[in-house]
């Protein structure tokens, strides 16, 4: 299920970037609690904390790392889960595709799909 719009403005005001938003996803500290929302821009990988009640409200930056930090790989079986700057975080599995593409994108280019319209 797709980010709605709202969200990605609030987390679009809440970093204070106009850039693109390449990939954003949720995702909730491992065993349950805080929620927080992966932002990957074109330079940098945010992480927002958006509390133990609910994933839609940024509260606050989490941290902040270069585009080339890699997010996953995450681990499938029991629940999706994967580690990320020491810290270990669960994810919906309709978004493991989200998290395997924003990684792809930076450490495995050659194995994107070529863009069928690239003068769009």
């Amino acid at each position: 299920m797709p980010v709605p719009r709202p969200l990605r403005e609030r987390c679009r005001e809440f970093l204070g970037t106009d850039g693109e938003i390449r990939y954003i996803f949720p995702a909730t500290s491992y065993g349950g609690g805080a929620g927080f929302i992966f932002v990957v821009t074109d330079d940098q990988v945010a992480v927002i904390s958006t509390g133990p009640l609910g994933r839609s409200t940024p509260k606050s930056i989490w941290g902040a790392y270069p585009r080339g930090t890699r997010i996953g790989p995450v681990e499938t079986g029991a629940g999706a889960s994967f580690e990320f700057a020491g810290a270990a975080f669960e994810v919906d599995d309709e978004y493991v595709p989200v998290v395997n593409a924003a990684d792809s994108e930076v450490f495995a280019r050659d194995s994107l799909p070529r863009d069928p319209l690239p003068d769009l």
